[in-house]
């Protein structure tokens, strides 16, 4: 079992960046696939970034793509989403979400550990 934390969220102009963090409790953290999710007022929760447990494969929804980056550090139990160029688009909570040694995947409904959420606003 998996229990997320994540942070990192906040209020930034557009064309600004922040990094979001999910920390995770448990001992095969090395062993989950990862996941980034958004949720906006009033629309369906959205897959955005998704990294493989071994780190070596990573996918992103287009609307981010050249502009967000996932990364975990699996000696900290941790996973981040580094994001530039923000802009008003983006602002939604954001969830790190994790699946047990699954391929990567953009469906919410295949990973089983979520995180309380972190809220992100970008100002135009």
């Amino acid at each position: 079992q998996v229990q997320l934390i994540e942070s990192g969220g906040g209020l930034v102009q557009a064309g600004g960046s922040l990094r979001l963090s999910c920390a995770a409790a448990g001992r095969t953290f090395s062993r989950y696939t990862m996941g980034w999710f958004r949720q906006a007022p009033g629309k369906e929760r959205e897959f955005v970034a998704a990294i493989y447990w071994s780190g070596d494969s990573t996918t992103y929804v287009d609307s981010v793509k050249g502009r967000f980056t996932i990364s975990r550090d699996n000696a900290k139990n941790t996973m981040y989403l580094q994001m530039n160029s923000l802009n008003p688009e983006d602002t939604a909570v954001y969830y790190c979400a994790a699946a047990y040694q699954m391929l990567i995947s953009r469906t919410p409904r295949l990973y089983d550990y979520w995180g309380q959420g972190t809220q992100v606003t970008v100002s135009s």
